[in-house]
């Protein structure tokens, strides 16, 4: 009765999916009589989490939560309770149902995904995508058997919804080539929504799809696997191959498969082009990139089956099949699609196309210098200008890139209708659940003291151990990193045994830099000291069991939740032996993996066809962008970068660590670690400048990608955001730091009227100190006087906005920030104007004064505005009283009028030509202002249709 009521009720369900909810046990009553809400309680009550029913049921809920338009939503908004209630209203379900659906499927409390984007065309509806949905419901049943929480496919199913239907609609006459990148976390799911994309996009009519890759053959087969496994499936790459037809079945790659042979693969059911489906026909396969199809070239050509109409006319668009290739991001690779799509016979300009650029912050952005380009000629760099040549062939092809680091995506020029700039939609990816991402590994925002932290309440001491001597004869670090990676190990062997798992792959990686010379050394330092470490006797098991007892053992405890852990070493010991083996039994414990030709003996790197990869991997570049790094527990990373999206790739500690996230380690140098920290901190600021920019405004988007980019920031400013040559239309746009002195950017000595001019806007400043009285100061001097009085905040911004510069970018980006700050943070200002002890002629400045002179060197006019020593602690002291003393809100600008020692400024009657003076100043913000996460930078683009257009607004 049980089974039948299971099935009566998912029948329902699948009904209702497919139409919209109503009431749920009368659906299921044409299937099983038992149907109703005290039986269908009685049935979850009595489940596990993983039971079918269960999750269909979750999923249905999740998918009608999010769902945006529909006859049937009535007005509600998505995830809110009113839009739940209503669910529980047309389902017909009782109140305690209602009870126990909201205990045990509650509305999803995430963030959400950040979307920004332009007007579109409404085209994808919700009846469109229960029309039209084989390869949706396909892949979306396949994550429920893998284990998804039906909580994260509902979202993966809304997430892959918002790309879809701010692409053009392909049976649109009008050709129209949208523009879109989606922002992810470094290993946190962003295939699975490029695959659900793709699903979609099929469904709804795209015919060709190419999915460009990262630069590596690693990670090109590592997608082209996963988009086979997940979605295209078995039927498509058998191709009409019988499974039972060995000698033709050498046509296809997975053979030795062990999911391929295990029935991993997923099966569609049908040939789809039996039940009028479109097939998938594959142009690059697991183990072949593109290649030129000469005589084949029919394998691209789209027949139409109407000759009459044109490809994109529903007559032929819905009989025709989908071709994919999945393609290395490799000049000459690309340069043979491009050439075999202008041989095809079908007009190129009528097949819906869809481009996924994956990493698209890598190789595909511009790297050329403007500055070098012929006037009115724009240059290229290889596979940019390919990318180009794609899109311009193929005007009905749609862009979506996708990476986790997008700074040098937002820095492209918005004007550059040729290249890749997300125009039409940026969205930002929600955090998905059970991810462990940059910030596990830190304790932002934690307000404990470090001799408070515990492995329970601190990220860092929990998962981080620092190297603190990167070069020690006895790689102490190495050593305790290697036997945290056996330990692990050990312990993921006793979880399997109780039902968790399996940990088919159990690695650690050792990143140290990009040089493939220097990893068959460091390979083989390592490999010698694991042969020196005791592990196949008892030698090694003192050190082990301590490490277990201060460590391991203790963070699990700590960190494991329900998750079963050993309380003893003791307990562990058993599967000491089996994870030695594993790792270091018959071949060397030590894999390399660079662009270097694979030694003799030493196996491939082969997550996919190999039972058990347990080993300590030696690697650069290969191992970083993209390329997912299987079973990841400890990582051993000294790798110096100076640019914050390089170093965030690096991190392949990040990603999903289901049943071993307590087992994580860290090792490296304490530079590096604050330097991802701050890193840590732009992501998030930058999030929060797309959040702050997405919320509609009248129902409309307050603003689109192109024309106001979001700001990038940089909390730590020896870390760039990208490299220089992905930032040639970088502009620095606000700088939040506490002291602020222009020491440059000043009016040049010739530029006498904007001297003047500059002299002017102080001079009420210059009239209220001479009004208010000279005081005397001790400070770090023995002792001076200054005029002194106190400014307001608005005031004194009102100077500042007017001064004259030679170079505006000197104090314009702390301008910004300044300007952003509100009276709460910043009340008001003392202004020092210190004076010389020795200063005997003392001038007048526009019949104010007298005031000392400053003198400085001025090499050919240019006069550096550093400040004097005078008035420094004074300032400090205003702006920034001890504890116990409450922040402050007034801050302190020392003013210093500025002459060349090398030329006399002209003085007459006492009173000095103003054309001579430079007003030099140093601010000292108060402790309410100052940024609770430290200093921090920001960058905008520059639009170049728009040369003196402020793109972004500051904001604070």
């Amino acid at each position: 009765m049980t089974n039948s009521l299971a099935e009566a009720y998912l029948g329902a369900l699948a009904m209702l999916e497919a139409t919209a909810p109503r009431n749920l046990h009368r659906t299921a009553l044409m299937l099983s009589e038992d149907a109703g809400d005290q039986a269908l309680r009685a049935y979850l009550m009595n489940v596990g989490p993983d039971d079918k029913l269960r999750k269909r049921l979750q999923l249905a809920l999740a998918t009608w939560d999010y769902v945006p338009d529909a006859a049937w939503i009535g007005g509600t908004e998505p995830r809110t309770a009113s839009r739940r209630e209503l669910i529980y209203e047309l389902l017909e379900v009782d109140e305690d149902t209602i009870k126990l659906f909201d205990e045990e499927f509650p509305i999803a409390g995430r963030d959400g995904d950040i979307v920004i984007a332009d007007s579109w065309e409404r085209w994808y509806t919700d009846e469109l995508r229960k029309e039209r949905g084989f390869y949706w419901n396909s892949y979306r049943d396949l994550l429920m058997r893998e284990h998804w929480d039906a909580d994260a496919v509902g979202h993966l199913n809304r997430a892959t919804s918002q790309v879809v239907e701010r692409l053009s609609d392909p049976t649109r006459v009008e050709a129209y080539q949208a523009k879109g990148l989606v922002i992810g976390y470094v290993q946190s799911g962003k295939t699975a929504n490029f695959t659900g994309v793709i699903a979609k996009a099929i469904d709804a009519g795209y015919r060709l799809v190419i999915v460009l890759t990262g630069t590596t053959d690693l990670l090109r087969a590592q997608t082209q696997r996963r988009l086979d496994k997940e979605l295209i499936g078995v039927e498509n790459i058998l191709g009409g191959v019988s499974p039972n037809d060995e000698e033709l079945l050498d046509q296809v790659d997975y053979q030795d498969d062990p999911e391929w042979i295990g029935g991993r693969f997923v099966r569609l059911g049908i040939v789809p082009g039996d039940v009028g489906k479109p097939g998938i026909d594959r142009l690059t396969t697991y183990r072949f990139d593109y290649k030129s199809l000469k005589q084949g070239i029919a394998a691209l050509d789209f027949p139409k089956r109407e000759k009459h109409l044109t490809y994109y006319n529903p007559a032929n668009l819905f009989h025709g099949d989908a071709r994919i290739a999945v393609v290395k991001k490799n000049g000459p690779v690309l340069k043979k699609l491009v050439n075999d799509l202008k041989r095809i016979k079908a007009r190129v300009n009528e097949i819906p196309t869809l481009i996924i650029d994956d990493e698209s912050d890598q190789a595909s952005i511009n790297t050329s210098n403007p500055k070098k380009w012929a006037a009115g000629q724009k240059d290229r760099s290889a596979i940019n200008m390919l990318i180009s040549e794609l899109l311009n062939l193929l005007p009905r092809a749609q862009y979506v890139g996708y990476t986790a680091t997008p700074f040098a995506n937002v820095f492209i020029d918005p004007s550059d209708a040729e290249d890749v700039f997300p125009k039409d939609f940026l969205i930002a990816l929600d955090r998905p659940p059970e991810y462990m991402g940059a910030r596990d590994f830190h304790d932002i925002d934690e307000d404990f003291d470090e001799t408070e932290a515990t492995f329970a309440n601190s990220a860092r001491r929990a998962y981080v151990r620092f190297i603190l001597d990167q070069h020690d004869k006895d790689s102490k670090s190495m050593l305790e990193a290697m036997d945290a990676f056996v330990l692990s190990g050990a312990i993921k062997l006793y979880r399997e045994e109780r039902g968790l798992g399996p940990f088919r792959h159990h690695t650690m990686l050792v990143h140290e830099g990009m040089r493939t010379v220097a990893h068959k050394d460091l390979a083989d330092r390592i490999t010698a000291l694991w042969n020196g470490s005791g592990y196949y006797s008892a030698t090694a098991y003192s050190r082990l069991r301590a490490l277990f007892d201060s460590d391991t053992g203790a963070v699990s405890r700590a960190r494991a939740g329900g998750i079963p852990a050993p309380n003893s070493f003791d307990e562990l010991l058993p599967y000491l032996p089996k994870a030695i083996n594993r790792i270091g039994g018959t071949r060397s414990p030590v894999l390399i993996v660079n662009s270097d030709k694979i030694e003799s003996g030493q196996e491939k790197l082969d997550f996919d066809t190999t039972d058990h990869v347990w080993r300590i991997l030696v690697g650069g570049n290969k191992l970083a962008r993209g390329f997912t790094v299987e079973g990841l527990t400890v990582s051993y990373y000294t790798r110096v970068t100076k640019q914050a999206d390089t170093m965030m790739q690096m991190g392949r500690w990040f990603g999903f660590r289901k049943h071993y996230q307590d087992l994580v380690r860290l090792y490296t140098t304490p530079d590096l670690y604050e330097a991802f920290e701050a890193i840590v901190r732009d992501e998030e600021f930058f999030r929060d400048e797309l959040r702050q920019y997405a919320k509609p405004v009248n129902g409309k988007p307050q603003v689109t990608p192109k024309d106001v980019p979001p700001l990038v920031g940089s909390h730590l400013p020896k870390i760039k955001p990208t490299a220089a040559n992905k930032s040639y239309n970088r502009i620095l746009a606000q700088r939040r730091t506490p002291n602020k002195e222009p020491r440059s950017g000043y009016p040049n000595l010739s530029q006498r009227d904007d001297l003047k001019h500059n002299v002017e806007q102080w001079h009420p400043i210059l009239e209220q100190a001479v009004a208010q009285g000279r005081v005397a100061l001790d400070g770090d001097r023995e002792g001076y006087e200054a005029w002194t009085c106190v400014y307001s905040h608005s005031e004194l911004l009102r100077i500042l906005n007017e001064l004259r510069w030679s170079n505006a970018a000197s104090f314009h980006a702390d301008l910004a920030w300044l300007n952003a700050l509100e009276e709460e943070r910043i009340q008001d200002w003392t202004i020092f104007l210190p004076q010389l002890k020795t200063d005997d002629c003392p001038v007048k400045i526009l019949e104010t004064g007298p005031f000392s002179l400053h003198r400085r060197a001025a090499p050919n006019g240019v006069l550096e505005g550093r400040s004097s020593l005078f008035g420094r602690t004074d300032a400090e002291r205003i702006a920034r009283p001890p504890k116990p003393a409450p922040k402050s809100r007034r801050g302190a600008l020392l003013l210093y009028p500025m002459v060349s020692k090398e030329r006399e400024p002209k003085v007459v009657n006492g009173e000095v030509d103003p054309r001579d003076v430079v007003m030099a100043f140093r601010m000292v913000v108060p402790t309410a202002a100052i940024p609770e996460d430290g200093p921090l930078v920001t960058f905008r683009t520059k639009d170049s249709s728009q040369p003196s257009a402020a793109i972004v607004a500051s904001t604070g």
